[in-house]
């Protein structure tokens, strides 16, 4: 049986399967992620033809497929925040990605080390992975599309948390890498990492991402003069979307900026251009089909991985601290991150348990392993791809009703002139 013809229609039909997904997702409660899951794990149960038997381990691939899938996420989760910025108004996730995301890291790779007896370099690549949440597999607890007229103060922090934190979280991920490097050939320095990966990627990141954002809205919001007054959204420019999304990480990179942070930041900016037009409606639509084919193709290779060793490594010990990351280390360290910021308590453990674990930690692995040799690099794959499986599988049950029972107490509806920094009453 010809293996190219099988990939590409496996392919179809998860890209068509993404079609109805969300809405049958949304009438069962479950998220789309464990289907999709559970398909990967049948297909290569009882296709044998399949190529790469353990795909998510095959790191040349695997680095630029889940990149991928996250800088278009970034973009549509940028796209889609109504709140303008301000500190106030985005206090909780910049808490988030401060104040959590630092205890997290540190905890997780403190574990590693002290309860898993991992080496300085792999415990800390363990906490920079599983630190930040995903903004690919989060979309039953973020906000909808733009202009939807609805103040929900859980979900934004969600949302923006996942748009923030996928980038920095780069520093530790880099941090790791500098202490393997020092470790086994003595190359690099702690000072280096911190002039160049801490503060050097991430200022230029923000910079550059803004500066590119606001210059996109520019060109998009104005009129040209061969177009005869004729605005460059009408017609079918959703392609738009992805170009920006592109061009804004290809040139942040290009500066050894983090482009992770320039993409959510310029979409961010983007937004903040008429922030009530409807085209920035026509782009977040086109960034999440795009998303939701190649998600589907990383779910569905993450189900393959689960039965052709990528757990192999996992002891019972493992497990559990891996169980102790979702319902402990992310539930404590959210909510000590989000005290004094207005928040009910209800909507404070809420953003606290739903720190979902997800394609960025495997973005963020396979990119450290290709950077540096890891001695626990295997331990560090299976506690990893456990840690994942099981907030899909936790968070992906539960989102749906605790979601809909937090917005019966907790949503407003909207006017126009709606002060984002006040709290909602």
């Amino acid at each position: 049986m010809n293996t190219y013809i099988i990939v590409i229609t496996v392919i179809g039909l998860a890209a068509m399967g993404m079609a109805w997904m969300p809405l049958f997702s949304k009438k069962i409660g479950v998220s789309y992620a464990i289907p999709y899951v559970l398909f990967g794990v049948l297909l290569y149960l009882f296709l044998d033809v399949l190529p790469l038997p353990n795909p998510i381990r095959k790191l040349e691939y695997t680095v630029r497929l889940t990149e991928l899938v996250v800088i278009i996420s970034l973009m549509g989760t940028g796209l889609k925040i109504d709140r303008p910025f301000s500190y106030k108004a985005w206090q909780a996730p910049l808490r988030l990605i401060s104040v959590t995301m630092l205890l997290s890291i540190a905890l997780i790779a403190f574990l590693g080390w002290w309860g898993l007896h991992m080496d300085a370099a792999s415990a800390i690549l363990l906490g920079a992975v599983l630190a930040p949440t995903d903004p690919v597999l989060a979309s039953d607890v973020q906000v909808g599309p733009p202009n939807e007229g609805q103040r929900d103060d859980v979900r934004f922090a969600l949302t923006a948390e996942a748009g923030l934190n996928d980038g920095m979280a780069f520093p530790f991920t880099w941090l790791a890498v500098a202490v393997a490097l020092m470790t086994s050939s003595g190359e690099g320095g702690l000072m280096e990492w911190f002039t160049v990966d801490l503060l050097y990627r991430i200022i230029a990141g923000v910079i550059s991402g803004y500066v590119l954002g606001r210059l996109l809205a520019y060109l998009i919001f104005n009129e040209w003069k061969w177009t005869q007054g004729k605005k460059i959204y009408e017609g079918d420019n959703a392609f738009m979307a992805l170009a920006a999304t592109l061009l804004i990480y290809g040139l942040t990179e290009i500066i050894h900026g983090y482009g992770f942070i320039a993409v959510f930041v310029g979409a961010v900016a983007l937004r903040s251009r008429e922030l009530e037009h409807e085209f920035h409606t026509e782009l977040h639509s086109f960034t999440d089909q795009i998303e939701r084919i190649l998600v589907a193709i990383v779910l569905i290779l993450f189900g393959g991985s689960l039965i052709n060793g990528i757990l192999e490594e996992l002891t019972w010990e493992m497990a559990l601290y891996g169980l102790a990351f979702v319902f402990l280390v992310r539930p404590l360290t959210g909510y000590l991150g989000l005290i004094g910021t207005g928040l009910h308590k209800k909507q404070k453990w809420a953003i606290a348990f739903f720190g979902i674990k997800g394609i960025g930690s495997f973005f963020y692995l396979s990119f450290a392993l290709e950077k540096a040799d890891f001695p626990s690099g295997d331990d560090v794959w299976a506690l990893v791809a456990f840690t994942v499986l099981v907030s899909l599988v936790v968070h992906g049950v539960t989102a749906s009703f605790s979601m809909k029972n937090l917005e019966k107490e907790f949503v407003r509806d909207i006017p126009k002139d709606h002060n984002w920094d006040s709290s909602v009453k």
